[in-house]
This record gives structure tokens, sequence and C-alpha cells, in this order.
């Protein structure tokens, strides 16, 4: 359903003197299903009801048909708008405004979930921050003025932006055998110095913390219709863990988005295990980390190693320790030294 079939739902409802009530999927644990066909954590069945008689409901309810308003305008018009540009649309003094862009994010959200599309396809995006390089040449399949322009990732030292339309290229000439996905960009840079995509025949991602969707969509696709490997590396924290987690097994967030995960990637490090093993500096676990921790212990989608592994690991030992600690043995260690044993690991 687009946008327009729900604003004629609830107008039909008004027109009956309906109260509006909106029915959707719960976005929680207890409503995340595994699919063995696509191998990924997908939104189950369990719904719930946006009543505009609760008094609580009117303003999520009023707020969400804006925004319904204005992805159907944007469809319609082929023209897009970021994140931030329709939480600061709705400051208008005449409007129900938001009180932080996580609220109006949610309710992006929650539509995406009533229709059963996707933001991108609404032509809202969020603020694109993660970059890919390597030696391919893409071409363009939209917007209609770049149609048929060809680039090769290598074309910017620092990295191409991965943004909505990198997603659609096609991809005309690849010499790599494997994409690395890094979590931070000091270890992006680091790869880019010490060209590891020529020393390990790669493609490079960098996600940027939690990678946004265009990039899961990148790496799916590399995977897939290029059978190229995939290699994630991240922080030793329960947070670089949730990175792999979301690009392995999907989020609950985006859990009715499909093809946004990548079931076959797999996760290379830094584990907790590493931080013992190679003796690096760490910091001690913190409230939140130990509380993120237990949560994801209790998450359908850690049960097996090495995820079962790692929590236990970090529970035990209550540290962490980041990408870049592997510097106190030489700039050049992670490239020479961790990245080989991972990989052929």
């Amino acid at each position: 359903m687009r946008p327009e079939g729900f604003l004629q739902q609830v107008y039909n409802q008004l027109k009956r003197f309906e109260i509006p009530k909106i029915k959707m999927k719960k976005r929680n644990l207890s409503n995340l299903v595994y699919d063995e066909e696509t191998r990924q954590f997908r939104i189950g069945d369990k719904t719930e009801i946006r009543d505009g008689s609760h008094v609580k409901q009117i303003k999520p309810l009023t707020q969400l048909v804006w925004i319904a308003t204005v992805a159907n305008k944007l469809m319609s018009s082929d023209k897009t708008c970021t994140l931030r540009d329709l939480y600061y649309m709705a400051k208008d003094p005449e409007l129900i405004g938001f009180e932080d862009q996580k609220e109006s994010n949610d309710l992006i959200t929650d539509l995406e979930t009533t229709c059963e599309m996707s933001r991108e396809q609404f032509n809202i995006y969020p603020e694109e921050r993660s970059e890919i390089f390597g030696r391919m040449t893409v071409e363009y399949t939209s917007p209609q003025d770049y149609v048929g322009r060809r680039i090769n990732l290598t074309i910017n030292p620092d990295g191409i932006p991965i943004g909505p339309r990198m997603t659609k290229v096609r991809f005309i000439e690849i010499h790599a055998n494997k994409v690395i996905v890094v979590e931070k960009g000091a270890v992006f840079t680091r790869l880019l110095e010490e060209k590891a995509y020529e020393r390990f025949n790669a493609i490079l991602v960098h996600t940027a913390g939690q990678p946004p969707r265009s990039t899961r969509i990148l790496v799916r696709r590399l995977n897939q219709e290029l059978r190229l490997p995939v290699y994630i590396f991240n922080d030793a924290d329960p947070w670089g863990l949730g990175i792999a987690m979301t690009m392995t097994c999907g989020s609950v967030k985006s859990s009715h988005i499909p093809g946004l995960v990548t079931p076959d990637a797999k996760w290379s490090g830094l584990y907790a295990t590493d931080i013992s093993q190679y003796n690096l500096p760490s910091e001690k676990l913190n409230e939140k980390d130990v509380k993120r921790l237990l949560s994801l212990r209790n998450d359908p989608r850690t049960k097996l190693d090495p995820w079962k592994r790692e929590i236990d690991e970090f529970l035990r030992n209550k540290r962490k320790c980041e990408l870049e600690t592997f510097s106190r043995y030489g700039l050049e260690y992670f490239v020479n030294n961790y990245l080989p044993r991972k990989l052929e690991g």
C-alpha cells in the first residue's frame, strides 16, 4: 500500500464519522521471526492498533498522517528529502511538531510498517556517511542526468560515498574477490594508505558506525550478485557486535524491510577473545555496556557461536577495546598481522 492508500483509508474513516484506527505490525523482539528461506530475522504477524480515540495516540496518529502526506508528495514529484529535512519541515508553528528527530524517525518507521514499503521508496533518506573503495567500475542507472555514466571506485583517494544512487548501479568490471567491511574511519583510512585493496584483492567498505541501509543493500548485492565473500570488522564492544549482527542477521528496527541483510557475511572481529590473545589496551565495560550485552544474550540471533561465545567472554572479562588499539604495535600491524590471520581463518 502506497502512502496515498493509507491517507485514503484515514479519509474514508473520517468521512463515515469514525475515529481513525490504524493497524500495524509490532516491532519488538517478541515479534521477531527467523525466516529459513531468506536466512534473516523478519517481523512476525503480531499486530497493534493506533487508535485516535485514545488521547495519548491522537498526536502520533496526526503526525503519521502528516508524514504520509509528505511522502506522497515526494513520490508524486520524484523529489527527495532527508530524515533531517522532514524533522525541520514539521517545525512550522501551524503543524504538530516533533520533540526531537528520534520521534520523527520512529514515525517514519511506523509508516513503513503500515504501508509495507521502505522510506527509500518514499524518497526519504538518511544523511549518508559511509564509503566504498576498490578496483571496480560501476555504471549509474539514476538520476536521469547520470544514467550510463561510469566511474571506477578508486577515483577518489578517500573513498566514494554510498548514497541511494550507488545502491542501484550496474557492476561493469571488477578486480576483487572479497569485501572487507570496517566500522571505523581511522581503520578505513589505514586500509587505503596500506593499499589493502591491492594486497587482499578486496573491495573496502566503511560503515561509519551502524551501517545505513544503502550500505547494507550494496554489501548484500556485492555478496549475492557477484558472489564475493564479506568479512566484517568492528570494535570489541557490544555496539560493534550489534553492527555485525545488523549486517548478517538484520535488526528489530528494520525487520519489516527485506533485502538489507547478508546472511553469508562473516563476523571476523574484533572479538572479545582477541583482547587477551593480542594483549590489547582495553577499558572496563560500563553499566550501559553490560545492560546491552545482557539484552543481546537473550536475543534469538545470538544463540550460536561466535555470538554466544563472545558475549559470554565480554561478560566474564568485562573489558572492551577499539580497532585502533592495534596501533600500539605500529600503524601497519592491523593490516600486516591481524587482517591476514582473520581472512585466512
